[in-house]
């Protein structure tokens, strides 16, 4: 009852901001949450509780109303790493950061 989003384009912390506000929730509640959350994020974790809700229905033959979000882990990935023209030929580094999400569902 898992599901994995690896190398996503947005800041760990900010992914994490959103990730707090379904932690413990109901399934059905936490979609809703996500649904009318104005984040980047939620969008992207929107994706990733509906995958696990639907490897649960479909792998382990459980109800979607009784679902509750076990854990919400959001790691940072690798950086992408580009770089800004300056001055006298120089070249500023910029890291855009990744994320890893998984969500665990579990019973009520």
């Amino acid at each position: 009852m898992k599901a994995h989003l690896n190398g996503i384009s947005i800041s760990p912390k900010k992914a994490n901001i959103v990730a707090g506000l379904i932690r413990g929730k109901s399934v059905d509640e936490a979609l809703d949450i996500l649904k009318f959350t104005p984040k980047k994020a939620a969008k992207i974790i929107l994706k990733v509780v509906t995958s696990a809700a639907a490897n649960a229905v479909h792998n382990d033959g459980k109800k979607q109303e009784s679902l509750r979000i076990g854990q919400v882990i959001v790691n940072a990935g690798s950086f992408n790493k580009r770089f800004l023209a300056s001055t006298r030929g120089r070249a500023l580094r910029i890291h855009k950061p990744t994320a890893h999400i998984t969500v665990e569902l579990s019973d009520k």
